[in-house]
């Protein structure tokens, strides 16, 4: 099959879907494999190290030509103009919250497969989890700038100092998000608080980190209780392919501390806040109800490389499957198959039909 490696036009998105080594078994699996020029530049992959994994170096409407098109991020509308109907596309798209886009991949005839939705046998979600990895990380160091004052913040200091308290980070969502912006703000000395609907999520947690983390049920009434006492709330709740839940109203977060923050990481299926709006690497802060905003959707882009390399070793398995034979490489595994979003017209994913209201 002929593969395309795009670069990746997303405000301030360096990542790349493979690196010269992922490119250099899809070439030694038999499949020609084609490059956008300069698509790994930024973090290091020069067009020379591709050419010499066997790719073939190419333009924008070169990459477009093949077969299977691989790359980070969902489809900017440059991009979408450029597929055609059949054609396979393999990436992050978070149709949940982008109905118009579901809509025109609907329209061109693409077989769209997301990581975001792709399973193992364990019911777990392989393509996503390093991205959410990093991004749980990113969320505590954004939210300690969003709450310096240059950027609207109240000015605490999250680790605290010897006399003063350390700052109080609420974080709703148990999965991975949540886990590993838990490890960080537990690392810096914050006053962490995580609230999850699973109770053997809550119990791990426990066991995990004792006294240092306080956990609780997630309810209306333990969500409002932390919110508004928070100096800073990370935004971890994930429904598989679904749009995030809204946990947050607008009331409620005009109720926490004047200058208090809020990251969204869920930003990229639709936010758990009614104030919650996506914004970009270039301009990653606002501010709404007096509460400093960090909703950039495409988070792990601030450290492409290690995300890039994270990215490529989890996603070269289900590539090197969905290059041999498409169609039986899903028929063969349910997991992967609950990856396949959109086919021939269609949404075929349940929980995005119900989203989409198909």
């Amino acid at each position: 099959m002929q593969i395309g490696i795009v670069k990746e036009i997303k405000d301030h998105e360096y990542r790349v879907a493979a690196t010269p080594a992922g490119v250099a078994a899809l070439v030694a699996a038999g499949h020609r494999v084609r490059v956008e020029s300069r698509a790994g530049a930024a973090i290091g992959y020069a067009d020379a190290a591709y050419q010499a994994a066997g790719a073939e170096l190419t333009d924008t409407e070169g990459v477009y030509r093949a077969d299977l098109i691989f790359k980070v991020k969902e489809p900017q509308a440059a991009e979408v103009a450029l597929l055609r109907p059949g054609q396979w596309l393999f990436c992050y798209l978070h149709l949940a919250a982008a109905p118009g886009l579901a809509a025109e991949l609907m329209r061109g005839g693409v077989n769209a497969v997301a990581f975001e939705t792709v399973l193992d046998a364990a019911g777990r979600t392989p393509l996503l989890a390093p991205m959410s990895e990093i991004a749980g990380r990113l969320a505590i160091q954004a939210g300690m700038q969003a709450l310096e004052m240059k950027n609207g913040g109240r000015g605490v200091l999250l680790s605290g100092v010897p006399g003063v308290p350390p700052g109080k980070v609420c974080i709703l969502g148990g999965g991975v998000v949540a886990a590993n912006a838990a490890r960080i703000a537990i690392g810096i000395g914050a006053d962490v608080t995580l609230l999850d609907l699973d109770a053997n999520r809550l119990r791990a947690f426990d066991v995990q980190y004792g006294g240092r983390l306080k956990t609780r049920y997630s309810n209306a009434a333990n969500i409002g209780e932390c919110v508004v006492d928070a100096d800073l709330v990370v935004g971890a709740a994930y429904v598989l392919g679904r749009r995030a839940p809204r946990l947050l109203t607008r009331e409620l977060i005009r109720s926490m501390p004047a200058g208090a923050a809020l990251v969204d990481v869920a930003i990229d299926q639709g936010g758990i806040s009614e104030t919650s709006h996506a914004t970009t690497h270039s301009a990653p802060f606002y501010i709404e109800e007096n509460v400093v905003h960090y909703c950039v959707a495409n988070m792990p882009g601030a450290v492409a490389r290690t995300a890039s390399l994270a990215l490529a070793e989890a996603t070269l398995p289900y590539l090197l499957k969905l290059a041999a034979n498409a169609d039986a490489a899903l028929k063969a595994d349910a997991g992967f198959a609950a990856g396949l979003n959109i086919s021939a017209g269609r949404v075929v994913h349940p929980g995005l039909a119900v989203d989409l209201g198909f």
